[in-house]
């Protein structure tokens, strides 16, 4: 019995400390957090992009439907849900504070690139089109837009993590990091709606 009760005493004492402990550790976790995780996952597409790359030299072909996918990962992902939450978020909360010339400096550039991926986006999705109805010119333009996202993801990216989300926290308190985090959050939790807003618009759209 005496056993029985100090095993229940152990639950009752993980069941108490471990959302204490989760909770703490949501509490304390950067507002960059969340940012760099995706980055992550953008470099995992951007690698396999360039697989596909290599394989439409050799073969002279494109997969329209892998090219769709890229165009959904980049338009959905990288670009509203990713490029929403750095613009929207972490970047209208910068532009609040005294930053340095330089960092101003490499806002500005980062918005740029998020422009010319958008640009990118919307050539790389018509040479799709041109492809699939049959203009076979259309592959080297396939293939330079997708080239053209995974140089500018791949620098974009290093100057982001190792330039500007770290230095940039030093301006900001706990309670500031803290309720930034929690905006993402909240982003992020709309975005499959908005995402399926539009794809109904689309299809009402035919």
């Amino acid at each position: 019995m005496k056993r029985f009760r100090l095993v229940w005493c152990a639950i009752l004492l993980i069941i108490m400390v471990v959302p204490t402990a989760e909770a703490a550790q949501k509490r304390t976790m950067q507002p960059i957090a969340p940012l760099m995780i995706e980055h992550r996952l953008v470099d995992r597409v951007v690698i396999v992009i360039d697989t596909e790359r290599a394989r439409m030299e050799r073969d002279k072909t494109v997969d329209p439907a892998f090219v769709d996918t890229v165009i959904d990962f980049i338009g959905t992902y990288a670009d509203k849900t990713h490029h929403g939450k750095e613009e929207k978020i972490l970047f209208t909360a910068v532009a609040t504070k005294d930053i340095t010339a330089e960092e101003k400096n490499i806002m500005d550039e980062l918005i740029r690139e998020h422009r010319t991926a958008i640009s990118i986006m919307k050539r790389l999705t018509d040479a799709n089109h041109r492809y699939q109805k049959g203009e076979q010119t259309a592959i080297q333009d396939i293939n330079t837009a997708l080239g053209e996202l995974t140089t500018l993801y791949r620098k974009h990216i290093i100057t982001e993590d190792k330039h500007f989300f770290l230095p940039v926290m030093k301006y900001f308190s706990r309670e500031e990091k803290n309720a930034m985090l929690q905006q993402m959050w909240d982003y992020d939790r709309t975005m499959i709606h908005v995402k399926y807003r539009d794809v109904i618009k689309r299809l009402e759209a035919k």
